[in-house]
């Protein structure tokens, strides 16, 4: 990897390290899993890193086959970056990081992003917990649309249109999820003010709204943290 030195040791752990362990990289993938982004909106959602080092790592991964480059064809002109089969294959690894690290006893002050909320209601799905039913659901967030596909056994979430008309919508700002992440305000104030709208059929709704409150529940701390 270019700039990057090896650990030189055969296990796993340190060839995977070799791969992935430089500063932001994992981060770059984590904004891959819901879909290709362009550069600057890979460097939107990473406002620490600057441009040049953006760049390195973009490179690095797609010189060992984490990340692929994608150009669309004219009139859009447009370079997108995607995570390889290979890559996505980190997302069990990112979620549980995700789960664990949300167990910290501290958190920076910088903004959560999309990605790292949507994330988390992958991370917090659990299908024993499950219902039996499934359901297609579109989040619409500001000016970007998210699809939510539950099978019951599995939650699968793109940065992409529902192929069918959803069961449930959910129309917001990116600053009102936020607040009703961090518990500033609940879901149903933000409805009753009409910073968020759902719509669709009722269980579906509810089904949606469960999702949703499953992953903003605070996490545990491990009991020796003080």
């Amino acid at each position: 990897m270019s700039g990057m030195r090896s650990y030189g040791d055969p296990c796993g752990v340190a060839r995977g390290l070799d791969v992935i362990g430089e500063r932001w990289a994992l981060l770059v993938v984590r904004d891959l899993l819901l879909g290709p982004k362009r550069f600057n909106d890979l460097h939107a959602g990473l406002p620490g890193v600057s441009p040049n080092v953006l760049t390195q790592r973009l490179r690095d991964l797609t010189e060992h086959g984490v990340v692929q480059r994608r150009d669309l064809p004219p009139p859009a002109r447009v370079r997108l970056y995607e995570l390889t089969d290979w890559g996505r294959d980190l997302e069990p690894l990112l979620l549980h990081l995700g789960r664990w690290g949300s167990q910290t006893p501290t958190t920076p002050d910088g903004l959560l992003g999309i990605d790292s909320i949507l994330l988390s209601i992958k991370a917090a799905f659990d299908p024993a917990n499950a219902a039996e039913s499934s359901g297609l659901y579109e989040l619409r967030i500001d000016a970007d649309t998210y699809v939510i596909e539950d099978t019951a056994d599995s939650l699968r979430i793109s940065r992409d249109t529902a192929p069918n008309p959803p069961d449930a919508t959910l129309t917001t700002n990116l600053d009102t999820l936020r607040a009703i992440y961090d518990h500033q305000i609940t879901l149903a104030t933000a409805l009753d003010s009409g910073s968020l709208h759902l719509d669709g059929n009722e269980a579906a709704k509810q089904r949606l709204t469960s999702l949703l409150l499953a992953s903003f529940a605070p996490s545990p701390r491990p009991t020796n943290v003080p």
